[in-house]
C-alpha cells in the first residue's frame, strides 16, 4: 500500500503503489483516482485506506483536478462541499499550504509526482508534473507559491515519486526537441535507441536551478513495474498517490532537522 514514506524535520512524504484496496479490476486494487471509471464508493474506501496507513483524516486531504497545466493554489483546508454534497475541486496542478496538520495529495500514473517541504517555514506543496507542466513550469510556479508563504528554496526538501522513466517513455523525435528546448536535462533515449522524455529529470534540474539541494527522487518506473499503475501500459487503470504534510508542532515545540527513513 505505502510502498516510500519518507520523513525529515517533521515533514512527511508518501508514495502509494497499488495493492491493498479494494477496486475491481482493471483498477485493482489501491486505485486512488476519483475519474477514471471505478466505482465511487471503492475510491472513497481506498482513500480512507491509505490515509489510515498513513495516520491522517482522510477528510483533511486536500486532493486537486489535475489538468496538465501550471495553476497552482494556496490552500488552508479541504475544498468547500456544496449544499448537494459535492466538493467543487479547481482545475490546478499544484496545491501550497501553510497549515500545519493538512496533508496536500497528487496522482499520477506515469507522470511525476512532486512533493515540497520546508519545515522550518511551515510550508508544503504537491506537484502534477507530466510532460506538459513539467514544460509550462508547474514544478517552479508551486516553489514560487511556497517562497510566498515564507519558504527559503534553501531548506526546501524535494520528493519525486514513482514515473515512467526515460529508458521508457518513447516520444516522436519532434516532440523531444520541443521539451528539450525549454529543459534540455528531459532530453532522453529509450532503452532500444529511440527519442525519449525524462520528465523526472527535467523535474530535477527545475528543482536545483531554483535552489533545491535536498533532492531525492524513486527508483521506480512506473511502466515497467507490476506494482504500479501505469496509464501507457494498460491505458485503462487506476491512479497512485503522492502525500505530503507537516506534523503540528508541540507547544514550544521548534522544527528542526531530523534522520531521514524509508520504508521500502
Amino acid at each position: 500500500m505505502i510502498r516510500e514514506h519518507d520523513s525529515a524535520g517533521g515533514a512527511h512524504f508518501a508514495f502509494t503503489d497499488r495493492w491493498g484496496g479494494v477496486s475491481a479490476a482493471p483498477y485493482e486494487q489501491l486505485n486512488l483516482g476519483g475519474a477514471v471509471g471505478d466505482d465511487p464508493a471503492a475510491v472513497r474506501t481506498n482513500r480512507e485506506l491509505a490515509a489510515g496507513a498513513l495516520g491522517l483524516d482522510p477528510g483533511r486531504v486536500v486532493w486537486m483536478n489535475q489538468v496538465h497545466g501550471r495553476d497552482v493554489a494556496v490552500v488552508d483546508g479541504p475544498w468547500a462541499t456544496e449544499a448537494e454534497g459535492i466538493q467543487r475541486i479547481p482545475a490546478v496542478d499544484a496545491v501550497v499550504t501553510a497549515r500545519r496538520g493538512l496533508a496536500l495529495a497528487v496522482l499520477t500514473a506515469d507522470c511525476t509526482p512532486v512533493l515540497l517541504a520546508d519545515p522550518v517555514a511551515g510550508v508544503v506543496g504537491a506537484a502534477h508534473a507530466g510532460r506538459p507542466g513539467m514544460v509550462a513550469g508547474v514544478v517552479p510556479a508551486a516553489v514560487e507559491a511556497m517562497v510566498g508563504l515564507g519558504a527559503d528554496p534553501a531548506r526546501i526538501t524535494a520528493r519525486t515519486g514513482p514515473a515512467v522513466c526515460g529508458r521508457c517513455y518513447e516520444v516522436p523525435a519532434a516532440m523531444r526537441a520541443d521539451v528539450a528546448a525549454v529543459e534540455p536535462a528531459a532530453r532522453a533515449e529509450t532503452s532500444w535507441g529511440t527519442p525519449a522524455v525524462d520528465v523526472t529529470a527535467g523535474v530535477h534540474a527545475q528543482l536545483e536551478a531554483l535552489g533545491v539541494r535536498d533532492l531525492k527522487g524513486s527508483p521506480v518506473c512506473t511502466l515497467e513495474s507490476a506494482d504500479h499503475f501505469s496509464y501507457r501500459r494498460d491505458r485503462t487503470t487506476g491512479r497512485l498517490a503522492g502525500y505530503v504534510w507537516l506534523t503540528a508542532l508541540s507547544r514550544g515545540a521548534t522544527p528542526g532537522p531530523s534522520a531521514g527513513e524509508t520504508d521500502a
